[in-house]
């Protein structure tokens, strides 16, 4: 249970909150290249932290992000001319390049030096993954683009879904990291079977266990922390471990356990105080979907599940489309999708929820754990200017894994999944080799 200072320290991101600070001070993921695919093609609407900005990609193939707003009478520059290695305001024919400079006045004399005075707020873009990325920070605190944990190199395939969800970014955060809501809210998309490892269908994830009150336990690191969920297995409940480690990547990352055929990730990006870009990825493995056959899994395809905005057509107003004769007939939820699933409780939690009125009980361990550590984080951060995530030691993503599967008890759960690199990177290995 938080207060509710501690709760507005924990959701707030726009303006000057402190926590919205916390986020700029990393690169985040601004939109989906998709967007911004063809040069000179339509400028995109990119709101982040309560800031509204446009992004476009000029007659050159480089990428601007740049406020909205015309500097001259504040007209909307989403609606401008985007040609010939410029976006043109139609008022009066202003003209800026991808970094926020005003390369021609239509409406001045040819003589005027104005031109030469006008900047418009832009920031630094880089394009990995299947995204276009943002460093928002203080031009001084921006450091070198490193690739995420979805993305470790270029050649990794990466299956994109974006869902634009009506409510704080912390509310959706906590929902991926709680392991224990996939057995009763997913249960008809997450099944038990009698098999040694997570396995994932066309249309079904595949889980060695029934247990659905798994144990939590959990270990902070200098990227956030690590959880694991255990659980009995339906075979050798008596000797051995199902382990699901889950990694919550500070600020906004949760890499959650793969499958037999592919990797997970979640994005978690606040648009404003009530309104979050939802990123739900699968990367590598022996099978990466495609993004479209992703996207069909998940009930997040454009123009059937989501609009051209990528924001659901399921809502609260035609009651998230829920099926009750599905339900009489056997499926849990009514609502086709994990993420739309989810997001029907996310919504309806409020646009922020309540933190002072939820009762935690010991399956809400990691939701515990990313409370204190975010709290804290935004109190060291107004206290020396310590970032979250960017302290020593530095873990590059590239080097972390999540872990499931079936162990012998004996094993020390923090070190499954773990690299070698991440392990000498932390010293967690003589750590470990003491106990």
């Amino acid at each position: 249970m938080l207060t509710h200072q501690e709760n507005d320290m924990l959701c707030r991101v726009e303006g000057d909150a402190p926590m919205g600070q916390v986020f700029r001070r990393h690169w985040l993921p601004a939109l989906l290249s998709e967007k911004v695919a063809e040069a000179d093609g339509n400028p995109v609407r990119v709101r982040l932290l309560g800031e509204d900005l446009v992004m476009f990609r000029d007659s050159d193939g480089r990428l601007g992000l740049i406020d909205e707003h015309c500097p001259h009478r504040r007209a909307s520059l989403f609606y401008g001319r985007n040609e010939e290695c410029g976006l043109r305001c139609l008022y009066h024919g202003w003209k800026f390049d991808v970094e926020g400079n005003c390369i021609e006045m239509a409406s001045e004399p040819a003589e005027s030096s104005f031109c030469d005075k006008v900047k418009l707020k832009s920031y630094p873009v880089h394009e990995w993954g299947g995204f276009v990325w943002a460093y928002m920070g203080p031009p001084e605190t921006m450091t070198e683009f490193e690739p995420p944990v979805f993305a470790p190199s270029a050649e990794t395939p990466v299956a994109t879904s974006c869902m634009i969800v009506q409510c704080n970014w912390a509310q959706i955060l906590e929902g991926a990291i709680d392991s224990a809501h996939s057995s009763s809210l997913h249960s008809s998309d997450m099944v038990p079977a009698k098999i040694s490892y997570s396995g994932a269908g066309d249309s079904q994830w595949y889980r060695p266990s029934t247990d659905k009150s798994p144990r939590m336990v959990s270990d902070r690191t200098s990227f956030g922390f690590r959880y694991a969920a255990l659980r009995r297995p339906i075979k050798d409940a008596d000797t051995h471990t199902y382990v699901r480690t889950t990694l919550f990547i500070a600020p906004y990352t949760v890499h959650i356990p793969s499958n037999d055929r592919y990797n997970i990730a979640l994005l978690h990006v606040p648009v404003d105080d009530e309104t979050t870009a939802f990123y739900f990825l699968a990367f590598g493995g022996k099978d990466c979907p495609s993004t479209e056959e992703w996207r069909k899994f998940l009930g997040a395809q454009v123009g059937i599940d989501v609009d051209e905005n990528y924001v659901t057509l399921r809502t609260r107003e035609n009651n998230y489309k829920q099926d009750r004769q599905s339900m009489k007939l056997g499926n849990w939820t009514g609502i086709r999708g994990i993420p739309n699933q989810d997001i029907v409780m996310w919504e309806t939690m409020g646009p922020i929820a309540d933190r002072t009125a939820d009762r935690l009980g010991a399956s809400d361990l990691a939701i515990v754990e990313f409370r204190n550590v975010m709290v804290d984080a935004v109190k060291a951060f107004v206290r020396n200017g310590q970032v979250i995530g960017r302290t020593e030691p530095h873990i590059p993503q590239s080097k972390l894994r999540s872990f499931e599967g079936i162990v012998p008890k004996t094993l020390d759960w923090r070190t499954l999944g773990c690299t070698e690199e991440e392990l000498a990177i932390s010293g967690k290995a003589k750590q470990h080799a003491a106990e």
